[in-house]
Parts: C-alpha cells; structure tokens; sequence
C-alpha cells in the first residue's frame, strides 16, 4: 500500500454461517482505508467480532471474499498470514510462564529473529507504550491489568504489521485506566500510522478513537458508517440516534445563559463545560482590518 493510497483491506459479500446453523454475517461488504483506524461497533451478537478474526483468518467466510491489498486472505499460509497482522484482545493473552520482554519478543523469535536483536526491540517497545524497563523481567501476574493490555499492544506491534486488530482490548479493565490506554493509542496512532481495525460495543469509545465508524445490527447489517461527526450531527435512523444516546446525557448538549455567562448543559440541565474559541475561530469572527497590526 504505498503511501496508503489502496485499500489495506476489503470485505465482498462476505457470510459467515457457523455449524449449529447461526448465521453471524449476512452478505457484509467494507472498504478499510489504510493507516486510519475503523471502529465496529455494535452490542452483543453483531458480528462484529467475527469479521475482526476474518482478517487474520481465526474464522474463515462460508462465502464472499475478505482481501488484504487485493490479496484472498485465503491465499498462502494462515500461520504466516497471522505472524503478519498484529492482534490484541480483550484480557491481553499474555503466555504466562514468559516474562514480559520474552512475551513481546515471541513473534520475532517465531519469525527467525535472533533473541538478542528480538530483545532488542522488545525494550524499545516498552518505551513506545509508555511501560519501565525496570518490568521487562516481570512475569505477567506481576503486572496490573493496565501494565498487561500496555504489554499486548507491544506484542501486537512486534513485527511492525501494517494492520493492527483489537478486539475491546480495554474492555477489562478499569475506567480510569481505560482513558489512559485511549489516550495511548490514539498517541500511538499519531506517531505510528497503521491501519487499525478496533472492535467495541461501547460508543463513547468509538467516537473517541475512531476515523471511520461501522455501526452494526445483527449479522454484522451496517445500519450507518462514517466519520464521528457525519454519525453525531445526522444520525441514520432511530437505531442510531438511541444506540448513540443523541437525545440524552453528553449528546444532547445546549447553551445555557447564566450570570456568570455562558455554560454547556447536557439534556437534564446539569452543566457540562464552556465553550473555548481558538485563535483561529476569533480571527474568522473578526478578521483583521488593513490598519490592524496583526504579530
């Protein structure tokens, strides 16, 4: 993909009908643009996990074509496929008889790379996700619930893959350090620029780290995709105005005068924040005369 012009990874048509008869996607067809992160989202049952593990071909369709670069997933080795794609879930999957730089290191040293040199760029991962070198002889029981999702991430990021799966991997651990790992990987994205496709049902989430939104009803039927602002200024249906609370808490925000001057309140009148102007929204509001002087 070069210089992320093409479509990391497409899906066409894809249906996925497992054993016991449940048919978990339906006729699901996505565009993933490269180094940008897509967010599915959608509640328990949508899918939304299924077509995640498609990409790395953990599940492979019934039928349809899921396609990486123009290349079948289904082409080649799924082992090799895997070692390619960077994937972190929900409780980090750490190996737990490895100690943490051992853990990170573990898909180089299955690509061939030389301990020392795998070592090597184990420590400057933990740098990347923000962990002490003084943990890199830990053992993951050793290590908070944050420390190990921060640990998978760097695993994930490993061999450098251009895509990089997370299936709700902040999902187990506390809201405090939830904000932080968002945070960190919306810092990672910026500095990295993969391709990011990130599974959640929480929405708040998916505004948060998404560039591209997928919301999804039952067997993965996308219900509106776009950008946060496309899906939170013209929400599709009711199904998307409920799912993203449009009418109710942060969404519904107002303009409230008080005398101390001017607050954000959300849909029950309790007061949210203040509107901030930037440089820039001051001087498009009162641009500068000829005689102004302007530093």
């Amino acid at each position: 993909s070069p210089g992320g012009a093409r479509p990391m990874s497409e899906f066409r048509s894809v249906t996925k009908t497992f054993p016991d008869g449940t048919r978990a996607v339906d006729d699901f067809s996505l565009v993933i643009p490269a180094r940008q992160t897509t967010v599915l989202v959608g509640s328990s049952g949508s899918g939304k996990t299924t077509l995640l593990r498609m990409i790395n071909r953990m599940v492979e369709p019934t039928s349809g074509a899921v396609e990486i670069d123009g290349v079948s997933v289904l082409d080649g080795d799924p082992v090799a496929l895997r070692r390619r794609i960077g994937y972190v879930m929900q409780n980090s999957g750490l190996l737990p008889h490895f100690s943490v730089i051992d853990n990170i290191a573990t898909v180089l040293r299955l690509n061939g790379v030389a301990r020392r040199e795998a070592h090597e760029r184990a420590r400057e991962l933990l740098d990347t996700v923000g962990l002490d070198q003084a943990l890199a002889e830990r053992y993951p029981s050793q290590l908070s619930g944050g420390q190990q999702q921060r640990v998978g991430v760097a695993r994930g990021l490993a061999a450098d893959p251009n895509i990089l799966l997370m299936d709700e991997p902040f999902g187990a651990v506390d809201p405090i350090v939830r904000t932080e790992l968002q945070q960190e990987l919306l810092r990672l994205q910026r500095e990295l620029g993969k391709t990011v496709v990130f599974v959640t049902h929480d929405i708040d989430e998916a505004l948060l780290l998404g560039d591209r939104i997928v919301i999804l009803d039952r067997a993965a039927r996308i219900v509106q995709q776009g950008t946060p602002d496309e899906i939170l200024t013209a929400p599709a249906d009711e199904f998307v105005a409920a799912f993203i609370g449009a009418d109710r808490g942060r969404r519904a925000l107002h303009l409230k005068q008080t005398p101390h001057g001017t607050v954000v309140v959300d849909a029950d009148g309790r007061a949210q924040g203040t509107l901030v102007q930037s440089p820039a929204d001051l001087l498009d509001a009162h641009p500068p005369r000829a005689t102004d002087e302007v530093d």
